[in-house]
């Protein structure tokens, strides 16, 4: 019985996994306008840092509070990155048939182009996986929030390398291998990550504890520097 008990481990997984589930299916619905992906991707981070620090059981309140919060700024940043992101898979696509379709010299120059715009992918998908975690933690510009995602990410490789890895298997395993996992989707990946970054968004934004007290007096959470 003691496997079952709310403290053993075997049942804080289970809870995580429960969790995991309700916020994908949150995630989901709020991310249908297309839009709003960005503010629902901020939410879902938000709801799932607090769940592993423990912060918090009432994880759809989390959800929507962040949601409500952050909707302008995650939405302006999601459409920036939706637009470059738009533009570097035209780019990619059109420089392969060229280079494909070339010989010689012009198939050298098209390659060194390709190289480049693959480059800025990398920078692009580096964005991609901090900037929603990090806006769920912290208030900056949206300048400052781009730049600081893309140096943070730059600095822990493995910890973005690892994130990547979780995103890519849970692709890999639901679209070739065992489909009704989705219904853990984006939730499950979103919680692994917070565990992953837990430790890294503390200490660029501050300790729980600093951001619970500035929350209570009305103050803004601290600033990436």
């Amino acid at each position: 019985m003691r496997l079952f008990s709310y403290e053993s481990k075997f049942s804080q997984v289970v809870m995580m996994l429960c969790y995991s589930c309700f916020l994908n299916l949150l995630w989901f619905f709020c991310s249908l306008p297309i839009f709003t992906i960005g503010a629902s991707t901020t939410a879902l981070y938000y709801a799932s840092l607090k769940i592993v620090r423990g912060e918090e059981s009432y994880p759809a309140r989390m959800f929507f509070r962040s949601f409500r919060e952050n909707f302008k700024q995650a939405t302006q940043l999601w459409l920036i990155l939706l637009g470059v992101g738009l533009f570097l898979g035209a780019d990619a696509y059109i420089l392969y048939h060229l280079r494909k379709n070339s010989t010689g010299g012009t198939a050298v120059f098209w390659t060194l182009i390709l190289a480049l715009v693959i480059a800025a992918a990398v920078m692009y998908v580096i964005v991609l996986e901090y900037i929603f975690p990090l806006l769920a933690s912290v208030n900056n510009t949206n300048t400052a929030m781009l730049k600081n995602s893309f140096l943070i990410g730059t600095h822990y490789l493995f910890a973005t390398i690892m994130i990547f890895a979780v995103h890519f298997a849970m692709f890999f395993v639901v679209v070739a291998w065992f489909t009704p996992l989705i219904v853990f989707g984006e939730g499950l990946c979103a919680m692994i990550s917070a565990y992953l970054l837990n430790s890294l968004l503390i200490s660029v934004s501050g300790t729980p504890e600093d951001n619970a007290e500035e929350e209570q007096e009305g103050e803004e959470p601290h600033e990436t520097v």
